[in-house]
Formats: structure tokens, C-alpha cells, sequence
């Protein structure tokens, strides 16, 4: 129990708001084994070999997810920079009057939020697991983004981007299977694009 709630306060709608910030703030971020493992649990069994094959699986691509991970790390922002030149470059009107990246300030927001799907999906390309994009970015994001009016289209084309220029530099960096990378991406904009708009 937090120290500001004390037992049998009346928690007026402020707080419990807040309350329900703090508990969601807290969701469990999960990796490959720990979903496996709790899968298994849940049902109570012992590990089988496609558990093991799994396990095995996450392990033997472990380098390659820490090394993916480096890069994305080392060139953030030259990535999001990237990303967003291409983006533009792509759908101009973006850029123009009336469009949603227009002004120093909404085309600040594009950039924070590229910034924020690459630094979830780093996150979950180490966990070799999707449940924190769900989690953390995906839930609420359409309804959020069709609220304001934000189209889900260009925001899917900047992130299907980042996924080919990380490829790439993974690739060049001698990273073999350059999937595991898309994996995370892929997710995003799936989910995403399943909005009507």
C-alpha cells in the first residue's frame, strides 16, 4: 500500500486514478523464457522438447539479439533521424501545410514518437518476446492516434523504416539472421494496421 492511502481513507477519484496509473506502470515485462515457463506452469506440466527446442532456440540467437540491441543503441537518433528523412521524402504532405507533421512542435511529436517504437522494440527484440509492445505501446495507441486525428499509415511506413535501415546495419555488421530484427517491428505494424481509418 502506497504511504499517501491509508487504510479505510475514502479514495476520492483522483487518487484511484492515480492508483491505476502506478499498478499499470508496473506490468511485468516478459521474455521468452518467462512466458514459456509461465505457460507451462499455468497448465502444469514439465518442460517438453518443444519447450527445450524453444529455450534452445532463444539461447542460440541470444549474441545476435545483444548485438542488434548495440546498434540500435549506438545510432538511435541517427535511425530515428533517418527514418523520418525517408518518411518525408515518401509522403511529403506530411511536412506541409495542414499536414500532422507540420510545425516545429507536431514534427518534434513524429520524431519522440519514432524515438519511443524503436527504443519498445529493442526491448522486446532482447526478449525475443512482443508482450511489452502490447503492453507498453500498443494498448490504447490506435484509439489514442485516431482521436487526435494522427494517421496510422505514415506512422507504420516509419516504422517498417527503421526496420530495413536496422537490417541493413545489422547485416553489414556481420549479424547473419537479420529476421530476429523484424520480428518486433513486424508486431508493431501489424497491430497498427488493423485500425480502419
Amino acid at each position: 500500500m502506497s504511504p499517501e492511502v491509508q487504510p479505510c481513507e475514502i479514495i476520492n477519484k483522483a487518487k484511484l486514478k492515480n492508483v491505476f496509473i502506478a499498478v499499470g506502470r508496473n506490468l511485468i515485462m516478459r521474455d521468452a523464457v518467462t512466458s514459456l515457463i509461465r505457460k507451462y506452469d499455468v497448465t502444469g506440466r514439465y518442460l517438453d522438447r518443444d519447450a527445450i527446442d524453444n529455450l534452445k532456440q532463444y539461447f542460440a540467437s541470444g549474441t545476435a539479439r545483444l548485438a542488434a540491441a548495440a546498434l540500435i543503441n549506438a545510432n538511435s537518433a541517427a535511425l530515428v533521424r533517418g527514418a523520418a528523412i525517408r518518411l518525408f521524402e515518401e509522403v511529403p504532405e506530411l511536412i506541409r501545410a495542414g499536414g500532422n507533421a507540420y510545425t516545429t512542435r507536431r514534427y518534434s511529436a513524429c520524431l519522440r514518437d519514432m524515438d519511443y517504437y524503436l527504443r519498445y522494440a529493442s526491448y522486446a527484440l532482447v526478449a525475443a518476446d512482443t508482450n511489452v509492445l502490447d503492453e507498453r505501446v500498443l494498448q490504447g495507441l490506435r484509439e489514442t492516434y485516431n482521436s487526435l486525428g494522427v494517421p496510422i499509415g505514415p506512422t507504420v511506413r516509419g516504422i517498417q523504416i527503421m526496420s530495413e535501415m536496422i537490417q541493413t546495419m545489422a547485416s553489414e555488421a556481420g549479424i547473419a539472421d537479420t529476421s530476429l530484427i523484424a520480428e518486433p517491428f513486424d508486431h508493431l505494424t501489424r497491430e497498427l494496421s488493423e485500425v480502419s481509418i
